[in-house]
């Protein structure tokens, strides 16, 4: 097993767990981090609409509950056929915790669908390493 189709299978079975009574829309996340160990979090929706959690906050917040400190790949897995790629500020998220280089998965029911580098999803980004 590869370690796309790992993150492919935690994507799925915590989005099968999504909270998403309003949306309908459920997501899930999978990290692999810097130690190869795979972390999934799911869309977590509330009544007072901005309050949600996107899935890809709740996999990097399990990845440091972890102990895990550098995210080395993650895939975002959206229900339908649209292409679901990580909003802005799960952009921003992925970033503090990533390298321009990193591969974003974005995945379907049926698989993965494209690859994207975060530097193509937040070119010009601001992150820890710009501090240095």
């Amino acid at each position: 097993m590869t370690a796309i189709d790992t993150l492919f299978a935690a994507a799925r079975a915590v989005q099968a767990r999504a909270h998403a009574p309003y949306s309908g829309f459920h997501v899930g996340a999978a990290v692999l981090d810097e130690a190869g160990a795979v972390h999934a979090g799911c869309n977590v929706e509330n009544a007072a609409y901005p309050v949600g959690t996107c899935a890809e906050a709740g996999a990097i917040a399990a990845m440091v509950a972890a102990g895990g400190r550098r995210i080395a790949a993650i895939l975002v897995l959206g229900d339908g056929d649209a292409l679901v790629t990580p909003c802005g500020a799960c952009r921003q998220r992925i970033r503090e915790f990533a390298v321009p280089e990193t591969s974003v998965h974005v995945a379907g029911p049926g698989g993965v669908r494209r690859t994207f580098t975060l530097d193509e999803l937040l070119p010009a980004s601001f992150g820890p390493d710009n501090l240095a």
